[in-house]
Parts: structure tokens; sequence; C-alpha cells
């Protein structure tokens, strides 16, 4: 009995040594401007998947979230873009596989109008097999995979801004 704890002690240090080694670091809070202390949102879907991710992600880190006109940075988010279209059809005529694509720009104005990140443009897609056989899988696949990329999406844009000014 002693002994397999210390293997399970042994193996528990080694892979601790082994996540340090490759470099492994949990993701932290993001360093976002001082100009986005109070922020209002001016994104083309508001009540968007991506909206309200991107609105959570923003709180997380620190930033005001505003409705009104008042003195704030505006993140603008003309573009906010989500498609799904044909990746492969098989032998037989029919869809074997769908792509959604998420097609975000952005950019970031102080509270004086002035234009502190230029608009910026990122694109996500993922790939998912569709079985006609079973309909209501493929169509919960497809709701997951556009929650995952409209939060993979918001994250990167609070990354981005993240290096605003470094």
């Amino acid at each position: 009995m002693k002994k397999s704890l210390n293997i399970y002690r042994s193996g528990l240090a080694l892979s601790v040594l082994l996540l340090a080694a490759c470099g492994f670091q949990l993701q932290t809070k993001v360093e976002l401007p001082v100009e986005m202390q109070r922020t209002r949102l001016e994104v083309q879907s508001p009540y968007s998947e991506f909206a309200r991710r991107l609105e959570t992600h923003l709180e997380q880190n620190g930033v005001n979230v505003v409705t009104g006109l008042e003195n704030a940075a505006v993140l603008e988010v003309p573009v906010n873009d989500m498609r799904k279209e044909i990746q492969s059809i098989g032998d037989n005529a029919r869809v074997q596989e769908f792509l959604i694509r998420h097609t975000v720009q952005f950019r970031l104005i102080d509270s004086k109008g002035v234009e502190l990140m230029p608009m910026q443009s990122f694109e996500q897609s993922r790939i998912y097999s569709f079985n006609e056989q079973d309909i209501l899988a493929a169509e919960r696949e497809d709701e997951f995979l556009r929650k995952d990329l409209s939060d993979a999406t918001a994250r990167m844009v609070v990354r981005r801004l993240g290096t605003y000014g470094k």
C-alpha cells in the first residue's frame, strides 16, 4: 500500500514538472487599456451569442460595460457574421460535412472619438459531419459549435484589446 502511494506521488510530481517544463500557464485576466474602464458596445447583432459572450469577457476583465451615451469608450463591431456552408458532398449527392464560419471586425474608439485601435478582423471556422439519419444530433452539434465559435472569437477580441499600447 505504501509503495503504491509513493508511486502515485512520484507520478504526480513528474506530471507537474512536465507541465511546468512545457510552458503551460493558466489564462489570467487580460490587461485592457485604461480608456476602457467604461465601455459601450456597438455590435451588429446586439442580442447574438457573440455579443453576450463579449460583454461577459469584458466584465470579467474589469470593464464596466455601459448602455447609454455616457462618457465612455466605444467598442464597435460592425461585422458579426456567422455562416453555414457545405464543405463536402458524398457519392450519393448528399451533404456529408458542413463548415460554420464566424467573422468579426471591430475597432476601439476612446470617449473623445479618437480611434485607439484600427479595424481588426478575426475569422474562425469549424467543420462537422452531417448524418441525415441522426438529424437531431446534427442540430445539437451545430448549436454547440456556434456557441463555441462565439465564445472563442469573443476571447480573441478581448486578448487583442489587451495588446493595445504594447
